[in-house]
């Protein structure tokens, strides 16, 4: 269904990395598998993840022949629906635009919140 679980908004860049263990730690209910790409190559992530009953499935960046190894093991059929958050992303930014118009923070947020509603419910129909 691809539907919008939560939603982690900044002030600033942040790297992926950094998101991913509050979205892991607020949803560990809704979430049986965690997919990413090599932005997410953190121990710290998978360790978070399995704790909470959340299965790993993120590639190794590739510094070791043990890393590429690990890497051949993924399962290729699940790691490729990591896509269909590409997709999600993506039809956010062609039906509700690519930039907020608000220029408060607290707008921004209530803005991109309602696109993602407005995208489940699209969803759902």
């Amino acid at each position: 269904m691809n539907a919008i679980l939560d939603v982690h908004v900044t002030t600033t860049r942040k790297h992926d990395s950094q998101i991913a263990p509050s979205l892991i730690k607020r949803n560990p209910e809704s979430i049986d598998t965690l997919l990413g790409d090599k932005g997410y190559d953190d121990q710290k992530i998978r360790r978070l993840a399995r704790q909470r009953e959340v299965r790993p499935v993120i590639k190794h960046r590739e510094f070791t022949s043990l890393h590429e190894a690990w890497n051949a093991r993924l399962d290729t059929d699940l790691y490729g629906q990591r896509s269909q958050s590409e997709t999600v992303n993506s039809t956010l930014k062609r039906k509700y635009g690519a930039f907020v118009r608000s220029r408060q923070w607290w707008k921004q947020f209530r803005e991109l919140t309602t696109a993602c509603l407005s995208h489940n419910i699209d969803r759902s129909l």
